[in-house]
């Protein structure tokens, strides 16, 4: 894919690697699969990879629709495999220490990607540098950090300079193109499920789209609405960055995305990332996802080895019958099961805690990640039966 001609913002311990960081480097970079875009793309990921605040990078190295991720840098973890470090299987994406040995690896890519997702939500005086001197050649700027870099008068001309393009992915429409709530999430007349979490940065949108791509190859077509960032830097077709707009907005941005979803791809269901948690202080994206969609059924995220919550180590974790409560006193919906994040157990503690939650709870519980698909497929046709119905009717 070519680039851009012009500079311009587009609103929309780990295992070891088998492979060292020397084999790595010999040995030659494999073509894209069929089917995909061929568009390449670096990801910046330095000192966070597979931790929380690199979820961004995380996430596309488990999926990208619109990019073919050649490597990921951090320099922490270089000579890794990307996959085995997500605890996942080896793939073809190498870690390597910086940009320079990227380049060297795998040549000049269309886009680099700012894969962090710190707190802060800007860049370092360090990756400041790091990104002009990607510009400087010819390679194109995905960036979803809070920071505007569209809004940098050094980083607009040096765009203009090497005619590269900065895609801002969280700039949200101007104020008087946003859209109010108006009702018409009534109009959507197939299921709703929202994927909530006990906590940011937790696994609501791997959980999401795991469950998206389980729906579709069993033969049911369901739609994954993205709320944050990284849904739409992995390609997205429906989404919004929520956190950017203007709270008037929310709910009603929300509601025109799937309302709009609803009407261009008729499909049985729609899936709508979570994004923070009700119960967290730091977040009110929770409250206007379960507004905007007014949901027919949640399905939560909870770790249950997660103590405290992510950057905020004096705030505990609540309980998934804490926050359960609050999201069914918030708004007129259900929880249909909760699926949990394994950070930090064996496969038996997943087990375990499986069992005791089920029990809890009275609710389907399960590891979108870890089980079976099966398992989260069936959550879905224990609330939903006439999904189940329509899949039979369909294979008739």
């Amino acid at each position: 894919m070519s680039t851009q001609p012009t500079s311009s913002t587009d609103p929309a311990s780990y295992p070891p690697a088998k492979n060292g960081l020397g084999d790595v480097l010999l040995r030659p970079r494999q073509a894209s699969p069929p089917g995909t875009v061929g568009t390449t793309a670096i990801v910046y990921c330095e000192g966070n990879f597979g931790a929380i605040d690199g979820k961004t990078a995380n996430g596309l190295i488990r999926y990208s629709e619109k990019y073919d991720i050649v490597s990921v840098i951090d320099s922490q973890k270089a000579g890794l495999n990307s996959g085995l470090v997500l605890e996942e299987p080896e793939n073809d994406i190498p870690i390597l220490r910086d940009l320079s040995a990227a380049i060297s690896y795998g040549g000049i890519p269309d886009y680099l990607v700012i894969g962090t997702a710190p707190a802060s939500g800007r860049l370092s005086k360090q990756e400041r540098g790091l990104v002009l001197q990607a510009i400087s050649l010819g390679i194109n700027i995905v960036n979803g950090l809070h920071e505007f870099l569209n809004d940098d008068p050094e980083f607009v001309a040096a765009g203009a300079l090497h005619k590269i393009s900065i895609r801002d992915v969280r700039r949200p429409r101007p104020t008087k193109d946003l859209r109010l709530f108006s009702g018409r999430i009534g109009e959507v007349t197939c299921p709703r499920i929202a994927v909530l979490g006990t906590d940011c940065a937790i696994g609501k949108r791997t959980t999401a789209t795991i469950l998206a791509r389980a729906l579709n190859d069993r033969g049911l077509k369901s739609v994954l609405v993205g709320t944050g960032q990284t849904g739409l830097i992995q390609g997205a077709r429906y989404g919004i960055a929520l956190d950017a707009i203007p709270s008037q907005f929310c709910s009603g941005e929300l509601e025109a995305t799937i309302v709009e979803a609803f009407e261009c791809e008729n499909p049985d269901v729609v899936l709508v990332e979570g994004q923070g948690a009700l119960s967290h202080p730091a977040f009110s994206t929770s409250a206007a996802i379960l507004r905007g969609s007014a949901p027919d059924g949640v399905i939560l995220q909870h770790a249950p080895r997660r103590k405290r919550r992510c950057d905020f180590e004096k705030m505990k974790m609540p309980t998934p019958k804490s926050e359960i409560n609050l999201i069914e006193t918030f708004s007129n919906t259900k929880v249909i099961g909760v699926t949990l994040n394994h950070e930090n157990m064996t496969e038996s503690e997943v087990g375990q805690a499986i069992t005791r939650y089920e029990a809890e709870l009275s609710l389907p519980v399960t590891d979108a990640l870890g089980c079976s698909t099966d398992r989260l497929v069936e959550m879905v046709f224990r609330a939903f039966p006439q999904l189940g119905k329509k899949l039979t009717s369909k294979l008739q």
